[in-house]
């Protein structure tokens, strides 16, 4: 059985590999990864799929200014372990992201993906408005979900890190701190 929790400081390590064996080292190059860089998720709303004690899919959402929109969320990256898929373990993770953003009070999700998969949650290119995110080569991926109707209506502008962004502080591994 699969259950979806908040991602513990103990699941980094296994969430790392989690990404690693989904998408390898091209995720570092995405302009969502790019923006969420040095950042720390939004608060509460990093999750985990857990089946017997292993971590087989993640999301998380991120805090970004979307232009004229004002604040929204950025959600990704959505991940499940290669092994594990086609078993809905991606559409609860996302079902359980967008349910506990909008009980946070979030009024609008983005995200860059396909909408053939994500507009069964709401999303689309459309309600994405004229937003632009830097690098993004095809502007179709770039996804909007109204989580308060109305909230995207006059989206545009370019999606960025927000001034008051959490920065997460990075320890240099034992063999950097030798060197």
């Amino acid at each position: 059985m699969v259950t979806i929790r908040q991602e513990r400081t103990a699941d980094l390590d296994a969430r790392e590999a989690l990404l690693e064996a989904a998408y390898g080292p091209a995720r570092f190059g995405k302009p969502s990864t790019r923006l969420r860089a040095d950042r720390a998720p939004s608060r509460g709303l990093s999750l985990v799929a857990v089946e017997d004690g292993a971590i087989v899919g993640t999301v998380r959402l991120w805090e970004v200014s979307a232009g004229a929109a004002g604040l929204a969320l950025l959600l990704g990256p959505l991940a499940v372990h290669p092994d594990c898929r086609r078993r809905g373990i991606g559409s609860t993770l996302m079902r359980h992201a967008l349910s506990e953003a909008r009980r946070r009070g979030h009024a609008a999700v983005l995200l860059v993906g396909n909408a053939g998969y994500y507009g069964r949650f709401g999303f689309s290119a459309e309600t994405a408005g004229r937003l632009w995110l830097p690098g993004l080569d095809d502007p179709h991926r770039l996804l909007g979900c109204e989580l308060r109707p109305g909230a995207l209506a006059h989206a545009q502008g370019q999606i960025a890190a927000p001034r008051f962004a959490q920065r997460v502080r990075r320890t240099p591994s034992p063999a950097l701190q030798a060197a």
